[in-house]
């Protein structure tokens, strides 16, 4: 979205057409006959465009924001990189827990962060460098104790006890692989954020290799989807925390902090645990092993087993049921046996297409299992569970 056609969407006439289109499609409504209906009454045909892109991420967006979507705009880029609200609030919630009072969001997007913090009660100071998405912000922005800046996110002058940071990962639709080329770059990033308190926000799989020493690095999944690294600095990072898992989901937040380390060895027991995202970049699978009372499966595994269940939205449990040879016709043929027409497959360590293998299965039957094809003890095994 350019500045001309942001000016188009944002006057009365766009406002109020872009409510009547979001009513249309959503009762059902066809985009091309709208498109037709809109032109047909004499609509500037950019409006028109306008109208319907921003009725189009609207709908997209109400995944992150919820009902909050309608009352906001966006961009295709600043939706992609938006922070999902949820994820937000746990942003904004550490802050105010730190006793921060002030933050300045410095690259700030659409606004997502910026509207977390504003509505806990920080006051913000948001900064955009791209001008149509700066008056996004404004936007989405409005009814808040929040300031947007049009300006650079490290050469703007804020008066702010904390920093924000979420540079931008993409140019256009390509992903920019090269930290060097994000913007602002992570290394000018990581200079600010040592000055002061700060949180940076970052691809969940990002090289350690790259995060500051004396932070604490955080990844975060929510609704069972691994979104983020965040490297907390200053008073913002918990002492004697090197890094930590937090798991997001409808039930609230359960977090495991420690240190890297990697679980003991042992054989498949009565129960599989898949650890959450988080828990595997933040590579404490160790630390969960000794909370569930199980052991690793084999090296390299993420899996972890043990004799009793243990319940944790730290990681997915499975009743294991069987085990047999990695082996597609033996699989099929005790599919059959079982009368299994209902098959989740998961997969780690083993070289094959979920989908594909689905397909060939030809599953019949009024029963439901999960197939997990991985490594045990070194050796390609299917495990036949079943969840709780």
């Amino acid at each position: 979205m350019d500045v001309d056609e942001l000016r188009l969407l944002l006057s009365r006439e766009g406002l109020a057409l872009l409510d009547r289109v979001e009513d249309g499609l959503g009762a059902g409504g066809d985009v091309v006959r709208e498109v037709a209906r809109l032109r047909s009454e004499g609509h500037d045909p950019r409006l028109v465009a306008a109208v319907l892109t921003q009725a189009r991420l609207r709908r997209r967006a109400a995944a992150r924001f919820g009902e909050f979507a309608r009352a906001m705009l966006f961009t295709e880029a600043g939706l992609e990189q938006a922070t999902r609200l949820r994820v937000a609030a746990h942003h904004a919630g550490r802050m105010r827990d730190a006793g921060i009072a002030s933050v300045a969001d410095l690259g700030c997007g659409i606004g997502a962060d910026a509207l977390a913090f504003a509505t806990l009660g920080l006051e913000v100071t948001a900064v955009e460098r791209d001008e149509a998405t700066a008056a996004v912000a404004a936007y989405n922005l409005a009814a808040w104790r929040a300031r947007v800046v049009h300006g650079d996110a490290l050469e703007t002058p804020v008066d702010a006890e904390a920093l924000w940071f979420d540079p931008a990962r993409r140019d256009g639709a390509t992903r920019l692989s090269d930290p060097a080329d994000w913007s602002p770059s992570l290394e000018a990033v990581f200079a600010r954020a040592a000055e002061r308190p700060a949180g940076v926000k970052l691809a969940p799989g990002i090289d350690r290799a790259l995060l500051p020493a004396g932070a604490e690095h955080q990844w975060v999944t929510d609704a069972g989807e691994t979104v983020e690294a965040v490297v907390w600095t200053g008073a913002l990072a918990r002492p004697g925390v090197a890094r930590s898992a937090l798991v997001l989901g409808d039930q609230g937040a359960a977090e495991l902090a420690g240190e890297p380390q990697h679980p003991e060895q042992g054989p498949l027991g009565t129960w599989l645990y898949e650890p959450a995202g988080a828990v595997i970049r933040a590579e404490l699978i160790g630390a969960l092993a000794e909370r569930l009372g199980a052991h690793g499966i084999s090296e390299g595994i993420a899996y972890l087993s043990g004799d009793e269940h243990v319940a944790t939205p730290l990681a997915q449990a499975f009743r294991v049921l069987e085990t047999m040879p990695l082996d597609e016709r033996r699989i099929a043929q005790r599919l059959r046996e079982l009368g299994i027409g209902e098959l989740e497959i998961k997969k780690r360590g083993a070289d094959l297409d979920p989908a594909a293998l689905r397909k060939r299965l030809k599953l019949r039957g009024e029963g439901r299992a999960t197939l997990i094809a991985t490594r045990v003890g070194g050796r390609h095994r299917a495990i036949l569970a079943e969840r709780p």
